[in-house]
């Protein structure tokens, strides 16, 4: 099964054509379409948007970028908004959650603090409720296993735009993540995931595009929009790169966003 595990398509740039965006998706053959939270105001949007388009999910939670401006009374309404979607077999996971240490502003001091208190704040819900994270992995990789290995059990789930050491990795792994590929495997300069991408076993792999953001290499300067229909073209680079098949990338992918998002498989479109 294709399928774009992060993909922001509530975002402002999909305003004017978000249901053209979605049917390029579905011709590329996209089955399903993950859409993250990122702060209290689209937890609605994001849930609303997952049942309106063909193969659409979605996950809660409070984005690092975005814990600046969030209050602790959101976290609150986290929890609510989480037991009220687990019975609704679109909710997959508590997402896009966790540390962001490359933009300054927010990598130290009070900011900092903050977001390591969210973030420790929505391991805690990952756990009490039994769901998985989409992770943000940005210059973060130390701190934010840190945390996961203080837990009782890891949540596991997708360390999403992944880049780290190979220690890194194999933590990451054996806490239960699989590895977010996407556009910047694309790019030869990007040696280190593309060393991942390559040698990593395909069932710690999953798809993403991460859109409107990264977008891969074949798009041109006069439009860099990322949409999920180009991760269809992500699978055949993988396929290049690991010198297999591009069925063989959509099933072995598809089958480990179905291991690590266990909800995924509730629901057949």
């Amino acid at each position: 099964m294709l399928i774009d595990t992060h993909c922001h398509l509530d975002a402002a740039e999909f305003d004017a054509d978000r249901d053209d965006v979605v049917a390029d998706a579905v011709t590329a053959g996209v089955r399903a379409i993950v859409i993250p939270a990122i702060e209290r105001a689209n937890f609605d949007i994001v849930r609303d948007l997952a049942h309106r388009v063909p193969g659409g999910r979605y996950a809660l939670g409070i984005h690092p970028l975005y814990v600046h401006r969030a209050q602790d009374a959101d976290l609150r309404h986290l929890r609510e908004a989480i037991e009220r979607a687990l019975p609704d077999p679109r909710f997959v996971a508590i997402g896009e959650i966790g540390l962001d240490f490359f933009v300054k502003d927010i990598a130290s001091g009070p900011a900092r603090d903050k977001q390591e208190r969210f973030y420790r704040a929505q391991l805690d819900l990952a756990v009490e409720f039994g769901l998985p994270l989409l992770l943000h992995v940005r210059r973060s990789q130390d701190i934010l296993l840190k945390y996961l290995r203080r837990l009782p059990r890891s949540p596991g789930g997708i360390a999403h735009a992944y880049n780290g050491s190979d220690q890194q990795t194999d933590a990451f792994i054996a806490h239960g993540f699989a590895l977010g590929v996407g556009g910047e495997m694309t790019y030869e300069r990007s040696r280190q995931i593309r060393r991942h991408a390559a040698t990593r076993a395909i069932e710690h792999l999953v798809l993403e595009t991460d859109s409107p953001d990264i977008a891969p290499a074949w798009l041109t300067a006069e439009n860099r929009r990322n949409t999920p229909a180009q991760v269809r073209g992500v699978a055949q680079a993988l396929a290049a790169l690991r010198e297999t098949s591009v069925e063989e990338i959509v099933s072995g992918t598809g089958a480990s966003a179905q291991r690590v998002l266990p909800r995924l498989a509730l629901l057949q479109d």
